[in-house]
């Protein structure tokens, strides 16, 4: 009997040192991050800009992931990673925490804690403008307040896991690795353009580099796919994920419809004069969020 309860006691210490274990090494990990230069352009209050701040939310999916109120959106029927996936009250938010707090959770990947964040899709914002960031926090932060009931997010021990082993990357990281703008804005303004919207709109899903994304399923394709279509069909696609023949496009058929009829007609031609360029050029080796098979 005594041999037994020694053994049990053995088993839950060790069990407790790898509990501690996965649990500090994935807090040092998710603190392991490079915060750039506090945020400090000036937050506007004109109208324009507010308005600016709301086409950007809408077409840069805030609406999607935090509800069409800001209110925030329990994951945990649709995500079973992290444990429990929880998009704050946005507009709650906004008035909480100063512009630096929100730049760095927008941008960088960095939560208020500063930890790296790990369901929010910062690098889909990492290339957007001080002024259009700016623009972004100023509508935020001038929205009704919805009021809702959250539970708390939960991370999760299978995530910690993965990322004490390494063997997951969090937005911090995600965000640090978005390749810069390259298109001259003198030399080729409407592709220059283009690039600034499918590299703060398109990323999200399409690799940092619009190239594809295979590291997690389904796969995504490569962008330069969009030079096979006609522009009428590419306004088809951006508008509603249907794309030519009348072929749905799984997730981009529930993505498009809310986000991308707000753009402009002057935004889907930069879009389009942009993407439809990918063809010239071959697709970059070595992204992590597309391994080689």
């Amino acid at each position: 009997m005594r041999i037994a309860v020694l053994i049990l006691l053995a088993v839950a210490s060790a069990a407790a040192v790898a509990f501690g274990g996965v649990y500090a090494l994935s807090e040092a990990k998710l603190r392991d991050v490079k915060r750039g230069p506090t945020f400090d352009f000036p937050i506007p209050t004109d109208a324009a800009a507010i308005e600016r701040g709301r086409h950007i939310a809408r077409t840069r999916g805030c609406f999607g992931c935090h509800g069409q109120g800001l209110e925030g959106k329990d994951f945990d029927e649709q995500w079973d990673w992290p444990a429990r996936a929880v998009a704050p009250n946005l507009a709650a938010y906004a008035r909480d925490n100063t512009p630096a707090i929100m730049e760095a959770a927008i941008r960088q990947g960095i939560g208020r804690d500063g930890k790296a964040l790990v369901s929010m899709p910062s690098f889909n914002f990492a290339r957007l403008t001080d002024e259009d960031t700016a623009a972004l926090i100023a509508f935020l932060q001038s929205a009704p307040v919805v009021e809702s009931k959250l539970p708390r997010p939960k991370l999760g021990w299978s995530v910690r896991l993965d990322f004490a082993l390494g063997a997951e990357t969090h937005m911090a990281q995600w965000a640090d690795q978005v390749p810069p703008l390259r298109i001259n804005e003198q030399e080729y303004p409407q592709r220059a353009r283009g690039e600034y919207l499918a590299m703060t709109m398109c990323n999200e899903c399409h690799g940092l580099d619009l190239r594809g994304a295979t590291i997690y399923p389904p796969p995504t394709p490569d962008l330069a796919i969009v030079a096979a279509y006609q522009r009428e069909d590419f306004e088809t696609l951006i508008h509603t994920g249907v794309a030519a023949g009348g072929r749905k496009l799984g997730l981009m058929s529930l993505v498009a419809p809310d986000r991308y009829p707000a753009l402009s007609d002057d935004e889907i031609n930069a879009l389009y004069a942009f993407l439809t360029s990918l063809a010239e050029e071959p697709a970059p080796e070595g992204a992590f969020w597309r391994p080689a098979q």
